[in-house]
């Protein structure tokens, strides 16, 4: 186990050969709050900031992969909008889907980062070579993480993994100076 002090620093180290960044939805890629409808149908807020950090990854070359325990169409809709194919949903057991997504893409467990906030990613946590937590999370969450984000779920703490993963692999600054000089 880790203490939460030792998660505040980001694990370069483990995160240089990261190539697949596998996420929960509800309390990371949303703030966790289920919003009913009249037609009681739930919807769920994202943030943007998030969103585009995901497709710099993708263009960085980092894989996305989602795997969420409720089967949500909101949830749906968003994944399809950000071009992740690798989409699991009703999973609260999700270390079959994880095994699945590290054998479709051929990679050691070690090449594979999860973020996540509640005990249903502890199992999954403990398989990779980068557990990490959002802010928000669950104590026995952040106790296996190693690494903590500022950023509470829903509200940029995947855009900050992602910052911090580009970081560590020496893209970040050439995915920065293509956004600010596009043309």
């Amino acid at each position: 186990m880790h203490s939460e002090l030792g998660a505040l620093f980001f694990p370069i180290q483990a995160a240089v050969d990261i190539r697949m960044l596998v996420l929960d939805v509800d309390g990371v890629l949303t703030d966790g709050g289920l919003y009913y409808d009249l037609q009681n149908q739930v919807m769920k807020r994202f943030d943007v900031q998030d969103g585009l950090g995901i497709k710099i990854a993708q263009r960085a070359g980092i894989g996305i992969a989602v795997i969420t325990g409720l089967d949500s169409p909101a949830v749906a809709a968003r994944v399809r909008d950000l071009g992740i194919s690798d989409y699991y949903a009703g999973f609260l057991d999700k270390r079959a889907c994880l095994e699945e997504i590290r054998a479709r893409h051929n990679l050691q467990w070690e090449q594979m980062a999860y973020l996540g906030d509640d005990w249903v990613d502890l199992s999954v946590m403990d398989m990779v070579g980068l557990p990490m937590a959002v802010a928000n999370a669950q104590p026995e969450v952040k106790n296996i993480a190693n690494y903590i984000t500022t950023a509470k779920g829903g509200q940029g703490a995947v855009r900050e993994v992602i910052r911090h993963l580009l970081m560590a692999q020496g893209k970040y600054d050439a995915v920065l100076a293509a956004w600010s000089h596009p043309c």
